[in-house]
């Protein structure tokens, strides 16, 4: 049997949530790359160039390079003869999170209850993040984009 300790769990974690909102993926670069070689205005090539240098300036400075961080869904794959050592998983996973929002300095935009509207303060929802399992960390923004 494996054994893997939460606070592993936990940093992988943190560290997964601020590297998601401090660089967008390799095809989105390209895809602005594309965009400004064939956009015929002006005023376009200016934004495209302004979003291509804002991902630049996340990616080197460390700080998000969209203001809706998101909310975390987590997907995690273990195996049957892996054990969490000293705590639980979601737990571990729990505080990942609320470690990765609150040391990198990301938006927390979640709410304890529809009911209060009282934020958390670290992004950790009613139920904590959402599962499934397969192992990647994403953040995705209300509007339904990708903050990545």
């Amino acid at each position: 049997m494996r054994e893997i300790h939460a606070s592993a769990i936990a940093d992988a974690v943190k560290k997964l949530c601020m590297e998601a909102n401090y660089s967008i993926e390799p095809d989105m670069l390209r895809t602005f790359d594309r965009s400004l070689a064939t956009e015929r205005s002006p005023a376009g090539r200016h934004a495209l160039q302004i979003l291509k240098d804002n991902a630049d300036l996340a990616r080197t400075k460390k700080i998000p390079y969209c203001q809706d961080t998101g909310t975390v869904i987590c997907f995690v794959e273990l195996g049957q003869d892996v054990h969490v050592t000293g705590g639980g998983l979601v737990e571990a996973i729990n505080e990942g999170v609320r470690q990765g929002y609150t040391e990198g300095y990301l938006r927390a935009s979640i709410i304890r209850s529809p009911f209060d509207r009282v934020n958390t303060g670290d992004n950790r929802g009613i139920r904590g993040p959402g599962y499934r399992s397969d192992s990647a960390a994403r953040s995705r923004g209300f509007s339904g984009h990708r903050c990545q």
